[in-house]
């Protein structure tokens, strides 16, 4: 005879610990809902891409990776036309929410001119770019084909053209969607967006590794980013009610005047974030047409460890743009303070605990002499990597502080630093290869970008608040 338990203790007790839990992670770690799916999707996007680089290890050939890693270096100059706009749009968008109500059926209270300046930011950010992204598709297929032409590899020919078209077209696409996402973040929709970024890297890399197990594996950049295109297509398009009703909304003489209000903020910011492609997007070319494919294959991969180990430890921070603009509009500087400096902290002690726990990963791939471990960079110029993505991890962090604020003050130090790391990239790995380039960028951190980003830091925080 079954003994029936009615005691509904044990199940009380399970919840009972998963609540503290859940305090406990966002009391003491600071682990809240948008940096839980932000966390999620930057965990999945390392198992799937370890999954990624066994694929990649087993049906692509070295020279064949080479191509694959430049492809996404080259796609990162749609920053030439996205000016920094998706940053701003977010900032804009979350000081006029502050003053505005979202209700759960999409309809929106409050100020009327908020209402008129937040609707005149998307429909600003709609015409911009629809227009940028055709020029981007033309721009990326040509200056793409002129660069592979002109630097071809010894040995079996590697099919590249119709690979790169694709996924020039596919980031055109997912160029005109993602200032949309930034939008609703500044909305208040940070966990949503979250969310939906979780959906976009689970279904691309899904999509991607069947064009690499299906012998296609040049196509995985396209197939990645049209993965990201259905998800955020599908989640915009269940938020249609309130889009559009900010799309055909009569913003009248309320309507945000982009030159006057915006532009002063925004031109620092397009230059800041083209000095970035220089800073962190340069190694691979100059490998590629100066060591060959492999090597820059290896860096590549080896960047897309960094990159994902900053995007986890950054979102602690970024994550809460929209607040830091929310307290920033009501001048609750206390308020803004406190939020920022514990996440630092939290986002700091991420992001070192990562880049030990990687180090020795590759350390021990290099000692057991797993052939994994060849496709990635030895543990020298690895180590140097993630102790540059440290530093910068904490000068990200003040720049988003400052950005917050609707100010560029981080453009002497963004120019400063791509002219000196542009510059011993292509000399130090032209001549010395990967570990010319990351000691450079290493020694312009040191003695450059944390040290002025520091001191721009507090003389702005001091000079604003004090107004």
């Amino acid at each position: 005879m079954a003994l029936i338990c009615d005691d509904p203790m044990p199940a009380g007790w399970l919840v009972s610990r998963l609540q503290r839990a859940r305090i406990w992670l966002h009391t003491r770690i600071g682990i809240d809902k948008p940096i839980a799916f932000t966390i999620m999707a930057r965990v999945w996007a390392s198992v799937a891409g370890l999954i990624t680089l066994i694929l990649i290890a087993r049906f692509l050939t070295p020279a064949e990776q080479g191509y694959y890693y430049t492809f996404g270096s080259l796609v990162a100059l749609q920053i030439v036309f996205e000016l920094g706009f998706s940053f701003v749009i977010l900032q804009m968008a979350s000081h006029e929410r502050a003053h505005l109500t979202i209700s759960a059926d999409e309809e929106i209270e409050g100020d009327p001119v908020a209402h008129a300046r937040l609707a005149s930011v998307l429909q600003k950010a709609v015409r911009w770019y629809t227009s940028a992204a055709v020029l981007l598709a033309i721009f990326l297929i040509l200056a793409g084909s002129h660069f592979f032409a002109a630097h071809r590899q010894p040995g079996p020919p590697v099919h590249w053209r119709l690979p790169w078209y694709a996924t020039a077209i596919a980031a055109a696409i997912t160029f005109q969607i993602d200032p949309v996402l930034s939008f609703m973040e500044g909305c208040g929709y940070v966990a949503n967006v979250a969310r939906v970024r979780f959906t976009q890297a689970a279904f691309g890399n899904l999509l991607a590794w069947g064009a690499l197990v299906s012998h296609q594996g040049l196509f995985t950049p396209a197939m990645m980013i049209a993965g990201n295109v259905c998800m955020a297509s599908f989640w915009l398009f269940r938020r249609r009610k309130l889009l559009l009703g900010l799309l055909r909304y009569k913003v009248g003489h309320y309507g945000i005047h982009w030159g006057t209000e915006v532009w002063h903020f925004q031109w620092r910011i397009a230059v800041s974030w083209l000095c970035g492609y220089f800073i962190f997007q340069l190694y691979n070319p100059v490998l590629f047409a100066y060591k060959g494919a492999v090597i820059a294959g290896q860096m590549g991969m080896s960047l897309t460890l960094c990159a994902a180990l900053q995007s986890i430890s950054i979102s602690w921070i970024n994550t809460k743009a929209p607040r830091f603009g929310a307290f920033i509009a009501r001048r609750e500087y206390a308020d803004l303070d406190n939020l920022f400096f514990r996440a630092v902290k939290q986002s700091f002690s991420v992001c070192t605990a990562g880049a030990l726990v990687a180090w020795c990963v590759d350390l021990y791939l290099n000692w057991a002499h797993f052939r994994l471990a060849h496709r990635i960079l030895d543990p020298l110029p690895l180590g140097i990597l993630l102790l540059n993505t440290m530093l910068n991890n904490l000068i990200n962090a003040e720049a988003l502080y400052l950005r917050a604020h609707k100010q560029e003050k981080f453009l002497l130090n963004s120019v400063l630093g791509a002219l000196l790391v542009g510059c011993s990239t292509y000399f130090l790995g032209k001549t010395y290869g990967p570990i010319g380039i990351a000691t450079g960028s290493l020694m312009v951190a040191i003695f450059m970008g944390l040290p002025l980003g520091t001191y721009t830091f507090i003389k702005y925080r001091r000079l604003w608040h004090a107004q």
